[in-house]
């Protein structure tokens, strides 16, 4: 799966957020400083043109919506994040963030029950 832009996936996060929406529509609900209608739009085509998003005619515009699933696309970065940083170990990445991020115990005990519901 490809890989998206920043600026792509501040657009997915919207739509996916939205479920269908006009490129007005992305943009109101964009932090400031908005991007202009047309940047916004030549993304929109550009996740068209990488599979992520597909559209219908409505008037003499297009609503789009998207055609990857937020989960999806989480579960291929997150495993290209392990991947490239961590030698492909969970572990190593847990770790990691143990360390540098002083994870709280408690975050660790919740994470240790999700585990546990998911075996």
């Amino acid at each position: 799966m490809k890989q998206l832009t920043k600026a792509e996936e501040e657009i997915m996060q919207a739509l996916w957020q939205l479920q269908m929406a006009n490129v007005k529509s992305i943009i109101d609900i964009l932090p400031e400083p908005k991007p202009a209608y047309n940047t916004v739009s030549t993304i929109v085509r550009i996740l068209e043109s990488k599979g992520f998003v597909d559209y219908e005619k409505q008037g003499k515009g297009h609503v789009y919506f998207p055609i990857v699933a937020k989960e999806f696309y989480s579960n291929q970065s997150i495993n290209k994040l392990v991947d490239n940083y961590f030698q492909g170990s969970f572990k190593s990445m847990v770790s990691f963030f143990v360390q540098k991020n002083d994870v709280d115990v408690k975050d660790i005990e919740i994470l240790i029950d999700e585990i546990n519901k998911n075996k």
